[in-house]
Order: structure tokens, then C-alpha cells, then sequence
């Protein structure tokens, strides 16, 4: 007996997928570049918390995502 054919299901998630992420990744820099905006319109007081701030959330998103993919 030999395996079931693939679904036409599998297919169109398969194709799905990657359409989601794009949006997901173009969604989340509109945010970036809008906050930015605003955060240079507020002045450069403000400017070193952010950046320390930003510089830590990328850090832990790299550390998350590296220990996610050795999983």
C-alpha cells in the first residue's frame, strides 16, 4: 500500500505561510518607523532611554530566536 496523495489543504497553507509573514514583518515596521518619528520629534532627551531600551529588545529577540531554532 502506498502513501496518501497530498492534499490540495497542505498546498494552500503552504503558500499561505510565507504571505503571513511578510504582512507580520511589514506591520511591524510601520510601528518601528512611526515610533522612531515620534521619538524624534520629542527631542533628544528621550533619545538615550530608547536606545537602550531598543538595543535590549533586539538582543533578547536574537537570543530567543537563536535558542528557538537549537530547539
Amino acid at each position: 500500500m502506498g502513501s496518501s496523495p497530498p492534499l490540495a489543504v497542505d498546498a494552500l497553507f503552504g503558500l499561505l505561510i510565507p504571505l503571513w509573514q511578510v504582512v507580520i514583518g511589514l506591520m511591524v515596521l510601520v510601528t518601528v518607523v512611526v515610533s522612531v518619528r515620534r521619538l524624534f520629534l520629542q527631542g533628544p532627551s528621550r533619545m538615550g532611554g530608547a536606545m537602550l531600551l531598543a538595543g535590549c529588545a533586539l538582543v533578547c529577540v536574537a537570543v530567543v530566536s537563536y535558542l528557538v531554532q537549537q530547539i
